[in-house]
This record gives C-alpha cells, sequence and structure tokens, in this order.
C-alpha cells in the first residue's frame, strides 16, 4: 500500500470514528450505530462523483426520494436510513441542515392494509382473515372461530355506504362482545348478553358515554341486519354519564405561537387545518385538481357523512402551496418516468375511468415519500402523507411553545370555528363550513362569545 493510500485510509477511518462518537453523544445505541454507518456510506457511495462537503439539499432529497421508492425495506429502516443521513451532516455542521423536510422524511410511511384509506377496498373475508392473523390480539380467536357472521357484518355496513372507521370500530364492539360471552356463537346470544356487555363496559371498565353508546349501536346493528335477529327494547340498563365538555379553542396569539414551532409541510398543513376549519384527515387526503387558485378555494371531497363542502383557501397560503404542488409534481414526473405514478382512486371511479390514477389531477396534493402497494391490485401506488406524523408534529410544537392547554389537529379546527364567529360571521355560514349537518353542532362554539360565565362580571373585579 502506497503512503498516499496509507493517509486516505487513516483519514476515513478518523471520519467514521467521528461519527461513531457522534451517535454516542445523540444516544444511539452502539449495535444501531453500526448499522447508521452503513447507511450513510450507502449515502456517500450514491455520489461517487461529489465530495460529501460540496452536497446540498439537493444531493439528500434525491437519494431520499430514491429510497422511498423500495417497497422491500420496512418503515423502520427507512427511517433508520433518513436519521442516519441527517446526523451525518448535523455532525458536518452544514450551513443548509434546517433546508432540508427531514419530519416530512421521518414520518413518511407505507400506508398499511388496515389504515381508513384502503381498507375499506379489502373484501370482508379478506378483511377478517387479515385481522384473526394480528399477532397478539386478544381477539383473533373471535375472529377465526366467527368469521362468517363477522364478514356478514361488513358487508351490510358498506352496502349502506357507512365510513371505515364505523366499519372497524362496529367490526371491532361485536367481537369484543363475543370475547366477553366466551366466544359463543352470537346466534344463540341475546338481549340479557348484550345488556350484561353494554354494563360491564360502564361498571368494570369505566367508558365515557359515546363509547358505550357506539357499543350499542354496533350491537344493535349486528342484530338487525347482519343476524336479521332484532334485539328489541333493551329495558333499563346502567348507563355511562354523559360529560357536557366544551372544544379545546386557541387565541389568536396561541395559534400563531403554535404555527412559528412547525415548518415545511406540516406548518403549511396545520396553517390549513387553521385556516380552512377542514379536519385532519380531509388535509392529508386532500387532491390536487380540488384546489382552486382562481375562486380561492378548496373543494372537501367525501367527507365525514359522505358530503362535499367548499371553504376558503387563505390567500396567505397560495404561495407555499404552489410551491407544494410543485414539488408534488416533480416526484410524480419521475414516478411516472419509472413506470409509476399511480395514486390510490375509489372503487367505482377506478373502474369509471380506468386511467384516471396516473393524471395529475388526482394526485394527493401531500404524497407520502414512500411508494406503498394497493391491497386490492398489488400494484405500487403513492398514497398521502400519514396523519400520525402531523399529530405528533403539532403537540410537539404546542409544548415548544408553552401552550398548557390539549392542543391537537383537531383544536385547530375549533379555533377556526370560534374566532370566525367573533369575528360576526352568522352561525349558518359556520356550520356550512365545517359540513355540520345540525346547526345544533356549531352551536358549541358560541360558549368562547360568552366570556367569563355567560358575560357576568365577577363582584372581586369590582373591589377597590
Amino acid at each position: 500500500m502506497s503512503i498516499k493510500n496509507k493517509k486516505g485510509s487513516k483519514t476515513i477511518k478518523r471520519f467514521w470514528d467521528q461519527y461513531i462518537q457522534y451517535l454516542a453523544d445523540a444516544n444511539v445505541k452502539r449495535v444501531v450505530a453500526r448499522w447508521y454507518v452503513i447507511r450513510a456510506e450507502q449515502y456517500i457511495k450514491a455520489f461517487p462523483e461529489k465530495p460529501l462537503i460540496e452536497h446540498t439539499p439537493a444531493e439528500v432529497n434525491s437519494f431520499l426520494e430514491k429510497e422511498g421508492r423500495n417497497t422491500r425495506i420496512k418503515d423502520w429502516q427507512f427511517r433508520q436510513v433518513v436519521d442516519a443521513i441527517r446526523k451525518l451532516f448535523a455532525m458536518l455542521e452544514v450551513s443548509w441542515l434546517d433546508d432540508v423536510d427531514w419530519q416530512h422524511w421521518l414520518r413518511s410511511t407505507c400506508l398499511g392494509e388496515f389504515h381508513p384509506t384502503v381498507a375499506g377496498t379489502i373484501p370482508a373475508e379478506k378483511t377478517i382473515t387479515k385481522l384473526a392473523q394480528i399477532k397478539g390480539s386478544a381477539l383473533a380467536e373471535v375472529r377465526r372461530c366467527h368469521g362468517e357472521v363477522l364478514q356478514l357484518l361488513l358487508i351490510q355496513i358498506r352496502q349502506r355506504g357507512y365510513s371505515i372507521r364505523t366499519e372497524q370500530a362496529y367490526e371491532s364492539w361485536v367481537s369484543r362482545f363475543i370475547g366477553f360471552c366466551n366466544n359463543r356463537d352470537p346466534r344463540q346470544l341475546g338481549v340479557d348478553e348484550v345488556v350484561s356487555f353494554l354494563q360491564y363496559l360502564v361498571i368494570e371498565r369505566n367508558v365515557a358515554a359515546s363509547t358505550q353508546n357506539q357499543a350499542l349501536n354496533a350491537l344493535m346493528f349486528f342484530y338487525d341486519h347482519a343476524l336479521q335477529r332484532p334485539l328489541g327494547d333493551l329495558g333499563g340498563f346502567v348507563r355511562s354519564k354523559r360529560p357536557k365538555r366544551l372544544p379545546v379553542v386557541l387565541t389568536q396569539g396561541e395559534v400563531q405561537r403554535l404555527l412559528i414551532q412547525l415548518k415545511g409541510r406540516q406548518k403549511l398543513m396545520a396553517s390549513l387545518l387553521y385556516g380552512t376549519g377542514m379536519r385532519l384527515m380531509d388535509c392529508v387526503r386532500l387532491r390536487v385538481q380540488d384546489i382552486d387558485f382562481e375562486y380561492r378555494q378548496i373543494v372537501i371531497r367525501d367527507g365525514k357523512g359522505k358530503k362535499d363542502r367548499v371553504v376558503p383557501l387563505p390567500e396567505r397560503l397560495a404561495n407555499d402551496l404552489r410551491s407544494q404542488l410543485d414539488e408534488t409534481r416533480k416526484l410524480h414526473r419521475e414516478d411516472l418516468a419509472r413506470g409509476g405514478g399511480e395514486v390510490y382512486i375509489p372503487g367505482a371511479l377506478s373502474r369509471k375511468y380506468p386511467n384516471a390514477a396516473k393524471e395529475w389531477g388526482w394526485q394527493f396534493a401531500f404524497p407520502s415519500g414512500r411508494l406503498s402497494v394497493d391491497p386490492r391490485s398489488g400494484n405500487v401506488s403513492r398514497h398521502h402523507i400519514h396523519e400520525n406524523g402531523l399529530q405528533k408534529a403539532v403537540k410537539k410544537a404546542a409544548v415548544k411553545a408553552k401552550i398548557t392547554k390539549k392542543v391537537n389537529c383537531h383544536a385547530l379546527r375549533h379555533s377556526f370555528a370560534t374566532h370566525l364567529l367573533e369575528h360576526g360571521y352568522d352561525i349558518r355560514t359556520v356550520q356550512e363550513l365545517l359540513g355540520h349537518a345540525d346547526v345544533s353542532t356549531t352551536m358549541i362554539y358560541t360558549h368562547v362569545l360568552n366570556r367569563g360565565g355567560h358575560g357576568v362580571r365577577s363582584p372581586l373585579d369590582s373591589l377597590s
């Protein structure tokens, strides 16, 4: 080996020793650090003609986009790749480190078969079979023994167009009920067993009134439609008390402090939640064709209750949203060039418009950094970003902003409605923007307008 090669080898060894020490200081376990080194080496080898010190966010994003298309690596492995590269450049103290949307990449996951976006497209028989195969599930045995009646339940739910979350909740409650009754045939059970189960939920499990009501609705539906053996009047049974809770509402100052703590896509998405009043899932499922820059509006398709509605597009978000769509279009074109570019389309529409899945308008505005396998066709598609990423980011931002209220994504929707009422908009307008079927649901937001206990001035404030 030449002297030059020996010097080069020593330099490389010092570099990786420094990286390993940096990982140790960042509390990365030694056994995991070995894999971080492998991931970082793979990244460096992907750009053999460019010295590491000359890299920019373009190289990082290019590499992660390529890795995101690899459906063979698991989500935790992809996160490890992202974190290994992030720590590599953090060690080098590059000036552009924050220009990469690391949180987007870290929270890009494949949508599993049970995710609400795709779960409803899987045949009922396959759904129950998959649920019965979940390791460690206390309901696996119930699903194996009573798969036939549970399939009937799913079929009846889907025929009535109920949401996938309702389907998942009803199936879970019926399975729990059967398990509570020692796995007996539900056709041999009746009112007495149902009442015992509902009372058990309140007395033993101390569930909320809404939880008990959901279990009741699930069992009534199951016996009425799946088994066609209506239970009739259940008589009197112990009911959980329904607490009157008011929604968490942030002041405009708190919203501003919250948004300052967010960056990149997550800041844009959180801003949309507050600026339009849309729900979390409305935001992550937003498609390109539903954003109208000319009319400054966004169409929410197939929202809660299977309803469409129109919400305003905040002018201050227009440029950021255009930039986001530019990135999405670039990613879509690269997917098309590689023979992909498909996106999830609801069942009936996918049959009516077989080529729509690759069209630009149907793409999700906030696509995942990873590709997923469509459970219906087995095709590789790019779904929307997973909602958990934004949920965690908002909660973390609230802590950083030192907001003591219980903040989540839905609190931004509550704040949107309350602030509109504070600015003089009538209750019917707010009801329409929120998509509420009944104005009484919207009325809860008027609580903030009745400041200080329904406008009463405390006598303490009159003391000199």
